[in-house]
């Protein structure tokens, strides 16, 4: 018999193959082996050419990595790794003769990067002196590792500690793992309760390095891949075993490592922590009150009673509201009393006792689970769901990490068993749409597949919440799991509903920001959200969204103002305003910050109503400010303003204007757009430019305009191009010119250019808008136009305005009086009854007439006109001189009555 190489791997149990297979000839036969105590393989000569032991941690995930091995080994090549401890099968070739056998191993239990020791030797003289003396030699250093018992009681999080630590220890090139490290893993786990304690404890994974740094320096700098643990960190470990004995777990976790740490109290990690300050016996006693509240994830009982009432898998992925409510954590909930009612009632049937919020982003559906666990703890409910309790599910940490086909399934699986076996739990599941398709990976069945059976059964009590459109598009599509769910409309809250929310919430919110809110702010926000932001988000949710910019805002400017940075405080003020409305605007509000702080004492920076309506009007670019004195007199002098750009339009200014101020002081009817126009006259007389001098006036720019050329829209078919095709149509997913303009800005002016060419269709349509306020495109979505100015302009009625009215025998020059005015603009009106539908003009504003230039208005156009080329050839350092003859001429050869400033 030929005498080969044989491997030996004195393995610590922590990997442990059932079976051990060698392939010669195309079949498999079996390698005899057992272990002996202190965790040794012995070796056997059992092969006729082939003398191979080889188990351990190596088979299980490093024989990819041949400098893993020791050189005698090298000829060992690897056929397949095991990338998790749920595979199986390993195989790997033994090129130690001309035939190559394969060497298989089936059955691993046990934990992945864990230690182990291996040796390799080469038979030859005096082979099994050799082999005793190592396996004598390493059964002594065995003891400093894991047994395999310890580690299946692991929870994860306390598995990830072990890793960490091995990780500090590479981190500062050590080749062991003390106390030191099992300290900096234990806070750079980061989620346990130990974390959570340490954290608590002001002691963070920065400093604690820099101590152990200080104390132990750092390594050679050579790691080997298997680091052991010192006897003092060995007896961490077994501390934590006592530990949780005494605490009845059948599970170590996070909380029992660091009990054990604490224990121990000698070595690096206790000097670590006494250089950080920290109180060993606080953070024992905070451990133990918390190991109380909550669990990590614990393995399945083991033994009768044991762990009978932990739910490991659904504490892991879930969070328990109820408990959350008897501690106080959870904010109150206010005005959603019928829908908690109605969910209640619901989770009291016999059968389809599954509730499901339906409503619209940010109204409060998860405010209600949260209510309802509130009442649970105050025990105001109905004896069937008396002692239950409300836990929220995170589907997103629930499918995450499940790689491999039946992982998920697994999870869900123990999460319904426990569920079934608690009898008091009632599931929240917020997005309840993201069920369907939720870990169908490669053919598996979904979660909403999974559960169907248990709703059906009333094993699973669930509450679901998701918006009208996401259960339209999913749940409704499967009505098997439809009709297992009882839907509850959730309606946005009213303006005083959001108020009450908002002044139940208000002393929470003012303990976190360290700020106060008046009642005129809080109401502020409740109505301004209402009227400019709801089709953003939605009350509440963008009240509360103004309080937390108010609070930055609000305290920066008060550090401004303190530091007498007033330039500072006024940009934070308000952005849009001018430097001296901002200076006026702080010296106000310095003076009720001042009245208010006296009355309430030094409690922190006030929110105000002013501030409210500042934020506002940063995010629309409207004012929505308390007419102020300044402000009052620049919307006086408006027409005095407009006519700097637009030149002998009086009657047409003076409309806008009034109706501008109408709309500013609060006249208009809120449900409509701000003022809708027409505007009506020859073309080139300054129709689109008093269009472009409103926005710039009222939205502050000239961008915040939409221009609409509608001789785009002469056909029937073009008016789809507006509110977006119907669904199966090209461009469907584009949506409509109009309808996702205004809803990407809804604060604009919006220009209808000759308007008398769009089809009757488009009239139609914008009845809508301007009886409602509103119009719904293509999707369904419903599009707000109640902060836009309307202006459509047309040429009806132009022929009469240059005639001058002679078809009823007036002869007028073009320096009419306002009672010629008046004979046209009545002239000009019948045309546009003629041209368009009563119902269309009666809901307009204001019909205006242009009327034609004269040459005097003319020449102040051309001098506006110039003053622009001027300022252009400025830039390119060219200085351009005109002549009065020269301007002369330039209106004389120009004008044209028929063509307006534009010929």
């Amino acid at each position: 018999m030929r005498t080969l190489p044989t491997l030996i791997v004195v393995y610590n149990l922590l990997y442990k193959p059932r079976e051990i297979f060698y392939e010669s000839d195309g079949v498999e036969r079996p390698v005899s082996f057992d272990y002996q105590e202190g965790h040794v393989v012995k070796y056997h000569e059992t092969l006729i050419e082939y003398t191979t032991v080889f188990v351990g941690y190596h088979m299980a995930r490093l024989l990819v990595h041949s400098t893993n091995i020791p050189a005698i080994a090298s000829g060992i090549k690897h056929g397949q790794s095991l990338e998790s401890e749920t595979s199986r099968r390993a195989t790997t070739k033994m090129m130690c003769s001309s035939r190559s056998p394969t060497l298989t191993l089936r059955g691993y239990s046990g934990l992945r990067s864990s230690n182990c020791l291996d040796t390799l030797l080469r038979s030859g003289q005096d082979f099994h002196s050799r082999v005793a003396i190592t396996v004598s030699r390493r059964q002594q250093k065995a003891k400093r590792f894991l047994p395999r018992a310890m580690f299946e009681r692991f929870t994860e999080k306390a598995i990830k500690v072990i890793m960490l630590a091995q990780e500090e220890a590479r981190r500062l090139g050590h080749n062991f793992v003390g106390t030191e490290q099992i300290l900096l893993g234990l806070i750079g786990e980061g989620t346990g309760i130990a974390a959570k304690v340490l954290k608590s404890m002001g002691i963070n994974l920065k400093d604690a390095r820099v101590e152990v740094e200080k104390i132990i320096g750092r390594g050679s700098g050579f790691v080997a891949v298997e680091i052991p643990f010192t006897p003092r960190a060995k007896r961490v470990l077994e501390l934590s075993l006592e530990e949780a004995r005494q605490l009845g777990h059948n599970y170590i976790g996070s909380e029992h490592l660091l009990l054990g740490l604490l224990r121990e109290g000698e070595g690096v990690a206790a000097r670590v922590l006494e250089n950080l300050g920290a109180d060993t016996s606080n953070i024992r006693t905070q451990v133990i009150r918390m190991v109380g509240e909550s669990t990590e994830n614990i393995p399945a009982p083991v033994g009768p009673g044991g762990g009978s009432n932990k739910m490991p898998t659904l504490e892991e992925y879930g969070t328990n509201l109820t408990k959350l409510a008897e501690e106080g954590k959870l904010d109150p909930v206010v005005g959603r009393q019928p829908q908690i009612e109605r969910v209640i009632q619901i989770l009291g049937r016999r059968t389809k006792n599954n509730p499901c919020l339906i409503g619209e982003p940010g109204v409060g559906k998860t405010a209600i689970a949260e209510g309802l666990a509130q009442r649970i703890a105050s025990g105001d409910v109905p004896e069937t769901i008396e002692r239950k309790k409300v836990i929220t599910l995170d589907m997103g940490l629930l499918v995450a990490g499940t790689k491999y086909r039946g992982e998920f399934e697994e999870r869900l699986k123990k999460l319904m068993e426990e569920i079934k076996q608690s009898d008091e739990i009632i599931l929240f599941i917020d997005e309840v749409h993201t069920l369907i398709g939720a870990g169908a990976a490669e053919g598996a069945i979904d979660a909403a597949n999974i559960l169907k059976p248990a709703l059906a059964r009333g094993e699973l009590q669930c509450i679901g919440a998701t918006t009208l459109d996401e259960y339209r598009k999913h749940i409704e599509k499967d009505p098997a799991l439809e009709r297992r769910f009882q839907p509850v409309r959730v309606p946005e809250p009213s303006v005083d509903e959001t108020i009450e929310i908002l002044k139940g919430l208000r002393e929470r919110y003012e303990i976190h920001h360290k700020l106060r809110y008046t009642d005129e702010a809080l109401v502020s926000a409740a109505r301004l959200s209402y009227q400019y932001i709801r089709y953003v988000i939605h009350v509440p949710e963008e009240a509360r969204e103004l309080e937390k910019e108010v609070r930055q805002i609000t305290k920066e400017k008060d550090e401004a103002v303190r530091s007498q940075d007033f330039e500072k405080a006024g940009e934070l003020r308000d952005r849009e305003m001018d430097l001296r409305a901002q200076i006026a605007a702080i010296v106000e509000k310095g003076k009720e910050m001042s009245k208010a702080e006296t009355e309430a004492g030094d409690v922190g920076p006030i929110v105000t109503e002013s501030d409210i309506q500042h934020i506002v009007s940063s995010w629309t670019g409207i004012p929505v400010e308390k007419v102020s004195t300044d402000e009052s007199d620049r919307l006086l002098k408006m027409e005095e303003t407009l006519h700097k750009r637009v030149i002998g339009q009086d009657e047409a200014v003076k409309a806008i204007s009034r109706a501008i101020r109408r709309a500013r002081v609060g006249l208009k009817n809120p449900n409509r757009p701000i003022a809708s126009f027409i505007f009506s006259g020859p073309t080139g007389v300054g129709k689109s430019e008093l269009a472009k001098a409103l926005a710039a006036y009222y939205f502050g720019s000239e961008e915040a305009m939409i221009r609409l050329d509608m001789s785009e829209f002469m056909e029937r078919h073009t008016v789809s191009k507006l509110i977006g095709s119907p669904p199966g149509y090209v461009g469907y997913t584009e949506g409509g010119q109009l309808t996702e303009a205004v809803r990407r800005r809804p604060y604009t002016v919006v220009l209808f250019d000759e308007i008398e060419k769009a089809h009757p269709d488009v009239f139609n349509m914008m009845l809508q808008i301007l009886e409602d306020g509103r119009l719904t495109d293509s999707k369904g979505r419903t599009v707000d136009f109640k902060n836009t100015l309307l202006i459509m302009t047309s040429n009806v009625g132009s022929s009469v305005i240059e005639k001058g009215g002679r078809r009823i025998g007036f002869d007028l020059d073009y320096d009419e009086k306002d009672s010629s005015y008046n004979r046209i603009k009545s002239l000009v009106t019948e045309e546009l009854k003629q041209y368009f539908r009563p119902e269309f003009l009666n809901r307009l504003d204001e019909m205006i007439v242009f009327r034609q230039l004269t040459k005097l208005e003319v020449k102040d156009i051309a001098d506006i006109m110039l003053k622009e080329v001027f300022d252009r050839l400025k830039v390119k350092d060219i200085e351009l001189q005109v002549t009065e003859r020269f301007r002369e001429r330039v209106v004389e050869e120009g004008y044209n009555p028929s063509y307006g400033q534009g010929h």
